[in-house]
């Protein structure tokens, strides 16, 4: 069974499995980075490992690594900052110009019918990195969104992560 399948099996009771083996390296994970992962990340050369896509003078694009839809991006500037207030403007500016690549590179290479797109700013609006200062940008297709997503509480990607990230990066290299 390759790494990006799952399978359905058939339950005689009246609710169904679905398995998906290889996402328990992610849920197994008992160490928690040190420091901040996308201090880390930038800290590293550009590969499908640390999932940067693009670097600008003051931000970067990284692929989400747990993403809602293929192609789930995020913009961070390399500034470990809280919020956006705390960034100076031409970092803000740059934030904003980046999430607008990012949707013209997502349309040229998912052709999405619609974007999500925002930052939650401190662990109580759900900030999964709080310390770090980010923009989601998550493209969308009609009917994205079906009973997995709703009622399992399951997402089903159809791409590996790494052939998004080869996809996105190509993206920003022909723009």
């Amino acid at each position: 069974m390759g790494s990006s399948q799952f399978f359905l099996l058939q339950s005689p009771h009246p609710m169904n499995h679905i398995w998906s083996p290889w996402r328990m390296k992610y849920i197994e994970k008992s160490e928690k980075e040190e420091g901040c992962v996308f201090c880390n990340a930038q800290a590293t050369e550009d590969s499908a490992a640390n999932l940067i896509a693009f670097r600008g003078e003051r931000a970067f694009v990284i692929l989400n690594r747990y993403p809602y839809t293929s192609g789930h991006l995020m913009v961070i500037p390399f500034e470990h900052v809280s919020t956006l207030e705390d960034l100076d403007p031409a970092a803000r500016s740059e934030i904003m110009e980046l999430t607008s690549q990012c949707m013209t590179v997502l349309r040229k290479t998912y052709n999405p019918q619609a974007f999500n797109m925002g930052a939650n700013i401190g662990e109580a609006a759900g900030a999964g990195v709080p310390g770090h200062f980010h923009i989601h940008i998550v493209p969308r297709w009609d009917g994205d969104t079906n009973f997995m997503s709703a009622l399992g509480e399951t997402r089903v990607l159809p791409e590996l992560l790494e052939d998004t990230y080869k996809r996105v990066r190509e993206g920003f290299s022909a723009k």
